[in-house]
This record gives structure tokens, C-alpha cells and sequence, in this order.
């Protein structure tokens, strides 16, 4: 089977490296061998083993029968949704690691996909390496997944780690996470959430089977995590990680969100650490489903790709992603959502603690050593009656959820 790659860079060049160095089990898995006869890319690669394979034309890929699979891995939407999209609309199936692409347009692609008789695979979309999509649409079919929580990010959860466990500040954490290539040079995509939004949105749409819009996730970063609430945290006996979270109510209302949390010993995601992803699935009768592993890399992510390239050339024939419908799953409104929070406050003045006991019910204070502030713990409460509280207060230094 002849398949080509659209993008030669970190993950496009990890797949090819993969299909290279694994060719005899891929082919035992896939029932005939597999074979790169494209790779497109707007570089020339002199040198490299694949040198001879580099196009610079969608069409030479789009217009050739041999081709069947198709493997994207350029990132960003354009012009990755129109080659993809002219890609399906050929009948030839398509794996992807674009998590932006499958976010906002995975449920077009992938019923395009159905009616073409093709297929249109995410797996490393959301956990890299981690096998996450696979069971939601194969596994647990039989339950009612009612919330999905995930540390959705390596380079988020690296830098809370290291803030946590090391004692450094924000600034300096994130410049060792850009040399040692963990950041981008420009890494607002990561500190401010908007990786994990992605993947949230992509997990969200498939456990609840209708179109989940990464816009109407409410979305905090890290950026407003100092070292002063990691010294909270760890007075506390707790660590603070990025979660993406959905989540089904009783009464059938979805909440979803990505922000910090405080989060317990006792919590399954407490000792994901550094790099590593975590996933945490609830439904009805299964009940609680980890998944952990690398959630980024090379060779995780192009292991997770070539698996989706096994899978389709092992259904030439028929559509197996049970896909979500282009329906909008309206979310419930974030200011309805109840969280407990706690919450810092400037100045150890009597009145303020007085205030602060009359706007909550206080258990106890906390402080630190030379801060001219406390903290404390509320009760669970709608975000929009902690906002208007907090406003009354009017000395909120910071502000973070506790994880359930």
C-alpha cells in the first residue's frame, strides 16, 4: 500500500521514521507492507532518505490512485483543512495529529469521510502517544461517559511541576521550558490554555456525540500561578495542575473548562508529573478509566499516527469512527458551574478577615511567613455568586478552583 505525508517536519518526519524502522511489524498488523511514496513539503530535503519522495503539489498526491492514505501533519488550519478535504473528497482515507484542524472541523471531515467510503483518524490528536480516541469510539460504547478530565498538556504541567517541587517563578520556569524545547519561542498557545481547549473540545464532542466548539469552552491559562500559590499548595499538601474538564450534570447540562486546579493526594491525576499526560474518564457503569503516558513527543505522536494508518488500511472498505454529529452541543452557561475556590487576599487586617467571614463560610486562615496576606478555603458555590463576592472584597490577590 503507497500512502504520503503532508508536512516533513517533527511529527511528519517521526512518521516516516517509524513506518522505516518498524516495516516488517507494521505490515504483519496492517496485512501488506506500507510504503511512503510521497512526502509533500514546500522544502527540498537533499540528503535525506526520502529526498527523492518530496512534492511540492497537492494534486501529484491528490490525483494519484496508488495513493490510499493519506497523512497530515503540517498543523495549523490553513492549508491543511483544503488538502485534507481534497484528499476525502478522492476517497482516500486520512490520518492527522492537528488537533486544531480536528477541533474545529472534525466532525465535516469526518462525515465527508463516511459518505466517500474513506476514513478520517485523529488518535494523536489529543494524548500524542496516549491511546485515548481509540477507546472512547471502540471501548466504552456501551457506557454513558458523564466527564472527562485530562492533563491535556506537557509543557503546561512541566512548568507546574518543576514550579512546585523546585521552588523557581514563572518566568524562570518557562525559560528553561523553551531551551530545553518544551515552549515555543512564542508559547501562548500552552500558558494560556488554548492547547488543552483543543483537545478538550475534540474529547468533549466524541464522549457526548455532538459538536463541541473550542470557543465556548471557558479557557484560564497559567499565568496568574505565582510561586507564592505553589508554597499554599504545598502548606496544604496539594499541587496545582492545568485540567481540561467536561463534564455531564444529572439534569443533562454540559459544563466545560480548562484552569488550574488545586488537587488532592487522593485524586487519580495527582502524580502526573513533568512532560506526562494524563486522562480521566467517569461513565455510568464502567467507572473510573486512567490513561497515561507521553502526550507529546516525536516518536510517541508519530506511533499513535502510524496506528490510525494501520487501522485504515485494515478498513479500505468501511467507515469506523463513530463520529459525532456537526449538531452544536450548546454548553451551559460557565457563571452556572460550581466550584470551591480559595482564594488569597491582600492584608492581615482584622476588617478584611471580618469582611471576608461575612461573605463566606470560613473554617480557617492560612498564611505564610513575611506576606502581608492569608487565604482560605469557600464553600462550593456558582462562579458567578464567588465573582460578585469577590468584587466586594475588592483585595483578591488570586483565585484558584478546587479539583474534584
Amino acid at each position: 500500500m503507497k500512502i504520503a505525508v503532508l508536512g516533513y517536519g517533527n511529527i511528519g518526519s517521526g512518521v516516516v521514521e517509524v513506518l522505516r524502522r518498524n516495516c516488517a511489524y507494521v505490515a504483519k498488523k496492517a496485512g501488506q507492507e506500507i510504503h511512503v511514496k510521497y512526502v509533500l513539503d514546500l522544502r527540498d530535503f537533499p540528503g535525506d532518505p526520502m529526498e527523492d519522495c518530496v512534492v511540492h503539489d497537492i494534486q501529484k498526491i491528490t490525483e494519484d490512485p496508488e495513493i490510499e492514505i493519506v497523512v497530515e501533519t503540517m498543523g495549523g488550519l490553513r492549508p491543511a483543512y483544503d488538502f485534507v478535504k481534497a484528499c476525502l473528497e478522492k476517497g482516500k482515507s486520512v490520518a492527522t495529529s492537528n488537533k486544531e484542524l480536528v477541533a474545529e472541523y472534525g466532525a465535516e471531515l469526518m462525515e465527508l469521510a463516511e459518505q466517500k467510503g474513506a476514513n478520517f483518524l485523529f488518535e494523536a490528536s489529543v494524548g500524542g502517544g496516549i491511546p485515548i480516541i481509540r477507546p472512547l469510539n471502540q471501548s466504552v460504547t456501551s457506557d454513558e461517559i458523564y466527564e472527562i478530565t485530562g492533563i491535556l498538556n506537557g509543557t503546561t504541567n512541566f512548568m507546574l511541576t518543576r514550579m512546585s517541587k523546585d521552588g523557581v517563578t514563572f518566568d524562570e520556569i518557562l525559560k528553561k521550558a523553551q531551551e530545553l524545547g518544551y515552549a515555543e519561542r512564542n508559547p501562548e498557545a500552552d500558558i494560556e490554555g488554548k492547547d488543552a481547549c483543543r483537545k478538550i473540545a475534540i474529547l468533549s464532542s466524541l464522549a457526548f456525540g455532538a459538536n463541541v466548539e473550542a470557543k465556548d469552552v471557558h479557557t484560564e491559562g497559567i499565568t496568574s500561578i505565582s510561586d507564592t500559590d505553589m508554597k499554599y499548595a504545598s502548606q496544604m499538601g496539594m499541587v496545582i495542575k492545568l485540567f481540561g474538564t467536561s463534564r455531564m450534570e444529572k439534569d443533562r447540562r454540559v459544563f466545560a473548562m480548562v484552569a488550574p486546579m488545586l488537587v488532592k493526594p487522593d485524586h487519580p491525576l495527582y502524580h502526573v508529573d513533568d512532560v506526562m499526560n494524563g486522562i480521566l474518564v467517569r461513565g455510568d457503569v464502567i467507572g473510573d478509566l486512567m490513561f497515561y503516558g507521553a502526550g507529546a513527543g516525536k516518536l510517541p505522536t508519530a506511533s499513535a499516527v502510524v496506528a490510525d494508518v494501520i487501522d485504515e488500511a485494515c478498513n479500505m472498505d468501511r467507515s469506523i469512527m463513530r463520529r459525532w454529529t456537526k449538531e452544536k452541543l450548546e454548553l451551559e452557561e460557565f457563571s452556572a458551574c460550581t466550584n470551591r475556590f480559595f482564594v488569597r487576599i491582600r492584608g492581615k487586617r482584622e476588617e478584611n478577615k471580618q469582611r471576608v467571614k461575612e461573605l463566606f463560610h470560613i473554617e480557617r486562615y492560612m498564611e505564610l511567613p513575611g506576606l502581608d496576606e492569608f487565604g482560605f478555603w469557600t464553600e462550593e458555590m456558582e462562579e458567578s455568586v464567588f465573582e460578585k463576592k469577590a468584587k466586594e472584597i475588592g483585595c483578591v490577590i488570586n483565585r484558584i478552583r478546587m479539583a474534584r
